[in-house]
């Protein structure tokens, strides 16, 4: 059951962040502008910009702080800006055209280098929601983005969170992504009614704490 479908990062995200219980899981996330952009980099060490409708992926900008300035990452691309000013040259000549959204960089665990997520899948049928799936998400070599679309490979959670985080409990991180998908659901069944299917895209810092990343109302 396919359902309503709603396009904007920035409508579900504010729906989350209403919930005390779900707010401590979303990174600090603004508008983005030049000054949330400097008071975003004052705060955090690593800043992603992502735009508000878009999928697969697609425009999605990473900023690092590295001691002698920011590396700026689109794609497989990576350029360094030594101040502030030219960090903000650098955006400009990316014709940033539709509406950011700029949020905390997280760390996300690693597999040999390479970034991983993970994707929920749940879905509404004769009104019971029901976990189709729960995979983990495999960055191609080079990017820091995990989707399929863009050579991410699929991995199965136990193995994905094993493999990447051999000091945490899996079962209890999956189990907690589990009660925090519910939580979400009736967030967004109460916010936007109507809605059959959802994929929540979770990642895992270095220390095994578990953020949520996006929520998708058509997720592959």
């Amino acid at each position: 059951m396919a359902g309503r479908q709603l396009a904007s990062k920035w409508l579900k995200t504010e729906a989350l962040l209403t919930d005390p219980q779900v707010a401590p899981y979303i990174p600090a996330t603004e508008s983005y502008g030049g000054d949330t952009l400097v008071s975003m980099l004052a705060e955090h060490e690593m800043v992603v910009i992502k735009p508000i409708v878009g999928t697969g992926g697609n425009g999605v900008i990473r900023i690092q702080k590295d001691g002698t300035g920011y590396l700026v990452t689109h794609k497989r691309r990576t350029v360094h800006a030594d101040t502030l000013n030219s960090l903000l040259q650098v955006l400009g000549r990316m014709k940033l055209k539709r509406r950011y959204m700029i949020q905390q960089g997280i760390h996300l665990a690693k597999i040999h280098g390479r970034p991983l997520d993970y994707r929920v899948k749940v879905v509404k049928e004769r009104g019971r929601w029901e976990f189709r799936a729960m995979l983990g998400r495999l960055a191609s070599p080079g990017l820091f983005v995990t989707n399929i679309c863009k050579g991410g490979t699929l991995l199965r959670c136990r193995h994905a969170l094993r493999l990447s985080l051999p000091h945490i409990n899996a079962r209890e991180k999956r189990n907690e992504m589990r009660r925090v998908t519910r939580q979400c659901i009736s967030i967004m069944e109460s916010r936007f009614p109507g809605i059959g299917e959802l994929g929540f895209d979770y990642g895992l810092d270095n220390e095994g704490k578990i953020w949520i990343l996006e929520v998708n109302t058509r997720p592959s």
